[in-house]
């Protein structure tokens, strides 16, 4: 190999010159970063110790004094508890109270006034009156205990207007004949000044289930044009298999909720409902049903309960009578047994001897105390006769019933009496109201009950109350049990067909020329 010239070897020599200062530099760095790791894990700069170790070393108080200062230092930033001082008060002129009710959000009702607000430049032409619409359709809805005229004047019909059609009304239908709930639709017509009230253009009601009433103007009379609706009163009559659940069943055939609940409590008197029913039966329930020919329909009460199992009747029984009463298909209604309430309460004193709360000694006690509050109705136990109302010694005011068969009840310590002697009673009645007439120390009832005219205990008798219908009223009764069986299934819930019928009309022509040839034939049908 020849030999380097002079500028190889300088060249040489340099770089080998750099390559050492780089080499000793990054082994001066590496030292170094290994000489700070170990002085940092040296006892003299470990700030941070773990005070469960060495306990009382100096390692173990500069670290306790690490914890001091930090501490020290967190409690210095620890924020003032101070109150802190309010602006003092300031006396806000119309200026300053304009400008903060301009940048405020409040109701409208309360004089809210969002934003600020410019006065009118000259380019703004003043109203003489505010626009307001021509006309004003409105519905309103009869509330329960309102009347007709209150409700029209609520709506904004002026005071005659609302007068004379109140007058109509009820010239159309009886006091009370309009139901609560009743939506009225109602047009009011242009102001004719700015004060007065808007004058009535139309108005419309549905009075009752087959009357439509329309009120219109005609120049400056208001004219009622009442509507006939066509209503079929032909009764729901709906069958079907009993199956795992005979309310669920009835319901899903179709049977309204509250009919179902009737039919239940009717039949129970006749039929285990427990486990007298089978999945096989039928029940068959006939119910009072109005379709009107305008598509509304409205059911009413059970009048029909039947079950049938192999296809014979286990069960017939009609509503018949004022009273509803349920009777069977033989003319025999339903046995009522047992005792209503006399009075709404709980029993005090039974029958029996105990200390007289007044005279003070002992004493049989003829009867059965019911405590109530004063004037809670007091109600016949069974139907009777009245043979004594009025005062009666320590009874107070008293009512005595006979039921017949030698069995009577008396009711005592009356505040008010709602019978006369001899009037006939029925179950339920209401004789009169609790009070403390009387030997009483407070309002209650005394009921006391008779035997052949002997008081016996109340608790020891059991009424059972049984009608039965004869002559012609059995007849009657006969032909609408007959007539509720004839009705087909579902017949009430077909279409009704229209009072009048609507006179075909000719499509209209799509094309210009169509109209032009079919003008002879649209001549022929208006003449027809």
């Amino acid at each position: 190999m020849g030999a380097l010239s002079p500028a190889a070897r300088m060249r040489d020599d340099g770089e080998m010159l750099l390559y050492r200062r780089v080499r000793s530099l990054s082994e001066r760095l590496a030292e170094w970063r290994v000489d700070a790791a170990r002085a940092s894990t040296g006892p003299l700069f470990e700030l941070a110790h773990d005070l469960a170790d060495d306990i009382g070393s100096l390692r173990w108080f500069r670290g306790l004094g690490t914890l001091a200062g930090l501490s020290a230092v967190a409690l210095a930033f620890w924020p003032d508890f101070t109150p802190l001082e309010a602006a003092s008060a300031m006396t806000l002129d119309t200026e300053a109270c304009s400008e903060y009710r301009s940048q405020m959000i409040q109701p409208l009702s309360r004089g809210g006034a969002s934003g600020r607000h410019r006065e009118a430049t000259a380019a703004v032409i003043p109203l003489q009156a505010a626009p307001e619409r021509p006309r004003l359709e409105l519905v309103a809805t009869l509330a329960p205990g309102d009347s007709f005229d209150r409700m029209l004047k609520r709506a904004g019909v002026g005071a005659g207007d609302a007068q004379r059609v109140s007058a109509m009304v009820a010239d159309a239908v009886p006091q009370g004949g309009i139901r609560s709930g009743t939506k009225v639709s109602i047009v009011l017509g242009r102001r004719p000044a700015p004060d007065a009230a808007r004058p009535l253009e139309a108005l419309n009601l549905r009075a009752r289930f087959d009357l439509e009433l329309a009120v219109k103007r005609q120049g400056d009379d208001l004219v009622l044009a009442p509507r006939a609706i066509r209503v079929d009163a032909t009764p729901l009559r709906i069958r079907g298999a009993v199956g795992a659940s005979l309310y669920r069943s009835a319901r899903n055939a179709g049977v309204p909720a509250h009919a179902v609940q009737q039919y239940l409590r009717t039949l129970a008197g006749h039929v285990d409902l427990d486990g007298g029913l089978g999945a096989g039966d039928t029940f068959d329930i006939v119910v009072a049903y109005k379709r009107a020919e305008t598509g509304e329909s409205e059911a009413g009460e059970l009048l029909y309960a039947g079950l049938e199992r192999s296809g014979r009747p286990k069960a017939q029984l009609l509503r018949w009578g004022k009273d509803g009463q349920f009777f069977e298909a033989s003319g025999v209604g339903q046995m009522r047994s047992g005792l209503v309430a006399p009075v709404q309460g709980q029993m005090g004193s039974p029958f029996g001897m105990r200390r007289h709360p007044i005279l003070g000694y002992m004493r049989m006690h003829k009867g059965m105390d019911f405590r109530a509050r004063y004037g809670t109705p007091i109600y016949a136990v069974t139907d009777g006769r009245v043979v004594f109302a009025g005062r009666h010694g320590g009874h107070g005011n008293f009512v005595r019933l006979d039921h017949g068969g030698g069995l009577g009840t008396g009711y005592a310590h009356m505040s008010r009496i709602a019978v006369a002697p001899g009037a006939q009673v029925r179950r339920g009645q209401v004789l009169g109201y609790v009070g403390s007439t009387g030997l009483s120390t407070g309002p209650h009832l005394h009921y006391e009950m008779y035997r052949n005219g002997q008081t016996v205990n109340p608790a020891s008798v059991r009424f059972a109350v049984r009608s039965q219908l004869d002559g012609g009223e059995l007849a009657a009764f006969r032909a609408r049990l007959a007539a509720l069986k004839a009705i087909a299934p579902g017949a009430a819930l077909r279409d009704l067909a229209p009072s009048a019928p609507v006179m075909a009309q000719a499509p209209a022509p799509a094309r210009e020329i169509d109209r032009v040839d079919n003008l002879p034939r649209l001549a022929s049908l208006s003449r027809d």
